[in-house]
């Protein structure tokens, strides 16, 4: 089993990085592979509803520019992911929910039911209304939500600083500990037959 480690920051060995490190260390101990990348400092461009992803198939996105489609290639191959932001303006990196967007509309196939996790890292505020929106675009897609001791939450603002939060780093390690029980208790289980898709728009 393996999963992928999103790190949602520009920096890329900060208190997200560590946060997610704290999770990594973690599943290893429980035999679970994981790997961490990194959205890094190039532009990720935001999803422009051409709808040529689902023109072209191959769970792509159209534009090869940037991470996205190298990131949905690596979680084909992944069990279970978890995205780490740092919060800006109480809300998540932009780019990493563009990021986020597209690799979900454009290859959904490769994240829909799989356990996921969100992680935000702040100074002091904002990390509830961040770690809220990073989640749901996991349920959008069937993806079981992993849970902790309390909200998936890390504080510090100068790079190592999240060492310093006793609790917070406590809560990646029990993340860890149940992503991994999930992902246990799931393998090789036939996930629940969909009922056909029901769409409702409010205009007729």
């Amino acid at each position: 089993m393996r999963v992928l480690l999103i790190n949602g920051s520009p920096r890329r060995e900060g208190n997200t990085f560590l946060a997610l490190s704290e999770i990594a260390k973690v599943l290893k101990q429980e035999g679970i592979e994981t790997e961490i990348v990194g959205i890094g400092t190039r532009a990720v461009r935001g999803c422009i509803a051409c709808g040529k992803c689902k023109e072209i198939g191959g769970n792509r996105c159209i534009f090869e520019d940037d991470i996205c489609n190298d990131i949905s290639t690596r979680m084909a191959e992944c069990d279970g992911v978890i995205v780490g932001s740092p919060v800006y303006y109480g809300q998540p990196n932009g780019t990493v929910l563009s990021l986020i967007q597209r690799m979900f509309y454009s290859a959904g196939k490769y994240f829909e039911g799989k356990p996921a996790a969100a992680v935000a890292v702040c100074r002091r505020g904002g990390a509830t209304a961040a770690f809220q929106a990073l989640q749901m675009p996991f349920q959008m897609m069937n993806m079981p939500l992993v849970t902790s001791q309390y909200w998936n939450i890390v504080y510090g603002r100068e790079a190592g600083q999240a060492a310093l939060d006793a609790e917070g780093l406590q809560t990646m390690r029990t993340l860890a500990r149940n992503m991994a029980y999930l992902l246990k208790a799931t393998e090789g289980k036939e996930r629940p037959e969909a009922e056909p898709r029901q769409w409702t728009h409010f205009i007729h």
